[in-house]
């Protein structure tokens, strides 16, 4: 079998500790420390040169602190409001927005240059993006092994109804809604498509179809699916609009998978400076750099995310193989943050029996 690249955008790594020595630029104020820190998500990848250009820029020191999934980056700056563990927070995403907004985590800060195609991302009870600063979104979609399903001579599923047929029975994984936050937006994916009325017998058919749910992505997609190189016995699995390409063996021309456009959830995730910090100057600075073109130039190769400057460059394979969903299934923010806790105790119900 040929060797492959695969997407790796939840897998934890060490964690980064960036260290470059910081010269030229702008001096830190002097009531302000010269560390940055930066807590984020384990997904956290971006390369030491981009970083120690915002040293470079502005004076200060990176640190990052990597802290679960987006939901365990969220709860724990809720946890630690009073007494924050950082200074500015990335990967807090419109599913959890709410919540950290609501816990008053989080600094007003205006960005200095955001990109005008970033408006289209800023939440909408945060017109001005004054609190969280949209940085970066992806689509979170069900995936097939097409090899898998051509060598079995099945068709493979195309939308969320197909997944609850006898035909894909033991096929299907996903993270769980409850630790894991593409689990989660699989979950209001399903809720947005079926509705108040519908979604939990939706779930109750899935699971009687031989759903498997796992903690995480990396559980998922490196474990179970077929296509993730390993022993894996699942074709069809919950990951990313932007995962197929990816799975393009070396010398060739197409992906091995492909994500299905029609189960899709849009996640954004966002920057904002926490409330307390000991240094909201460099906060600010570093939040105001990830709308930079050199940050969102980046999003893409490192976190197999899309930039919201829609100028920012894509891999060239993306533009082909890495197709948005034309509608994503969607929930109102307000919705989300006041059913939440009430949706993961139905849903952890039905996939508990």
């Amino acid at each position: 079998m040929p060797s492959k690249t695969w997407i790796v955008a939840a897998a934890l790594v060490p964690p980064l500790l960036v260290a470059c020595s910081a010269g030229g630029g702008s001096s830190p104020s002097d009531n302000d420390s010269s560390t940055v820190t930066l807590v984020t998500h384990d997904s956290w990848s971006m390369p030491k040169k981009v970083m120690a250009q915002f040293e470079r820029e502005s004076g200060y020191e990176l640190e990052v602190l990597r802290s679960g999934d987006a939901g365990q980056v969220t709860n724990k700056l809720v946890l630690t409001a009073e007494n924050p563990i950082g200074d500015a927070v990335y990967g807090i995403d419109n599913t959890f927005a709410s919540r950290a907004m609501d816990a008053g985590v989080l600094a007003d800060h205006e960005p200095t240059d955001l990109p005008d195609s970033a408006s289209a991302y800023v939440l909408p009870d945060d017109q001005s993006g004054s609190t969280l600063t949209p940085v970066d979104w992806s689509d979170v979609c069900v995936n097939v092994d097409l090899e898998w399903f051509d060598a079995e001579g099945i068709e493979p599923p195309r939308t969320l109804d197909d997944l609850t047929d006898p035909t894909y029975k033991d096929l299907f994984v996903t993270p769980g809604a409850s630790t894991s936050s593409p689990g989660f937006a699989f979950l209001l994916a399903t809720i947005g498509r079926y509705g108040e009325d519908g979604w939990l017998a939706y779930w109750e058919r899935l699971v009687a179809n031989g759903a498997r749910v796992v903690s995480g992505w990396s559980d998922a997609y490196e474990v179970d699916f077929t296509a993730a190189g390993g022993e894996g016995d699942r074709p069809i699995v919950l990951s990313y609009a932007s995962s197929p390409p990816f799975t393009i063996p070396e010398g060739k021309q197409r992906p091995t998978t492909a994500a299905l456009l029609d189960t899709c959830f849009r996640q954004v995730e966002y920057a904002g400076v926490l409330a307390g910090s000991d240094n909201p100057q460099g906060a600010a600075e570093l939040v105001d750099f990830m709308t930079s073109r050199t940050f969102q130039d980046a999003l893409a190769e490192n976190m197999y995310v899309f930039p919201v400057d829609d100028e920012a460059t894509l891999p060239p394979l993306w533009k082909r193989w890495a197709e948005p969903a034309p509608a994503p299934i969607d929930l109102p923010a307000a919705d989300v943050a006041q059913n939440r806790d009430d949706w993961l105790r139905a849903w952890s119900d039905v996939t508990a029996r």
